[in-house]
């Protein structure tokens, strides 16, 4: 079995758990709705190059930011954002379960989750189209 459907039950796990969560906050729905598409403005990135995309999708796609505001908002007493944090939450994991990942820099459905770029034949280049290329051992250096 691959790990791919592994990937998209965690992003479907996620996404349950923040739900819950944000239910626990007694916000409202209609907030809910508005907001949980807000993340893939980020993607507006594109318009301006591939890098670009790339890097503003990625930041705004990790769970390292809304983690990082929920950690703010119990550091502060600010406990108005932690809905905030579940709704981008649910939003990553959303995607996950769709099979979006995070993205590279070649083409904007080239990510993480992308079950070409892990197919392995033995004998072949992990990723054939990368830039990326290893160079040759040094040989062993001879004693004088």
């Amino acid at each position: 079995m691959t790990p791919r459907p592994l990937l998209h039950l965690e992003g479907a796990a996620v996404l349950i758990a923040s739900l819950f969560a944000y239910h626990s906050t007694h916000a409202g729905w209609l907030q809910f709705a508005l907001l949980f598409l807000l993340p893939d403005l980020s993607m507006l990135g594109y318009l301006a190059n591939v890098r670009l995309g790339t890097a503003s999708y990625n930041a705004i796609h990790t769970y390292l930011g809304p983690l990082a505001l929920a950690g703010y908002s119990f550091q502060t007493a600010h406990f108005s954002l932690l809905p905030l944090c579940f709704i981008w939450i649910a939003h990553i994991g959303f995607d996950r379960m769709l099979g979006y990942g995070l993205k590279y820099p070649t083409q904007f459905k080239d990510t993480h989750l992308n079950p070409a770029r892990h197919k392995l034949a033995l004998g072949a280049e992990s990723f054939p189209n990368s830039r990326v290329t290893v160079a040759p051992p040094n040989p062993r250096p001879t004693a004088l």
